[in-house]
């Protein structure tokens, strides 16, 4: 089955923020909306607009068409320095 755009766009910001370790509060803040209008887009219940796409895009120092493009491709084109540090894995 094919995702549509915007469930693409929902997709895309979960698996950044879930990568950078960011909130829908630091999203918001970088996008100057709140939290709410953040959740509200992620659930689907609002559409993230064109204009928040560039702005997150921006944010995340990716091109707009790999956001839109969905998380895949939004996740391996995000620099190194916006990734969350790995943890180490446990000694055994």
């Amino acid at each position: 089955m094919r995702m549509g755009s915007g469930e693409r766009v929902r997709a895309a910001v979960a698996a950044l923020m879930q990568i950078t370790g960011e909130s829908q509060a630091d999203v918001a803040a970088a996008l100057g909306l709140n939290q709410t209008q953040v959740s509200r887009r992620q659930a689907g219940t609002a559409a993230w607009s064109l204009a928040d796409c560039d702005t997150l895009a921006a944010h995340y120092g990716i091109d707009v068409l790999d956001l839109l493009a969905g998380p895949t491709r939004a996740c391996e084109a995000l620099p190194a320095a916006h990734r969350r540090p790995s943890r180490p894995e446990a000694a055994r």
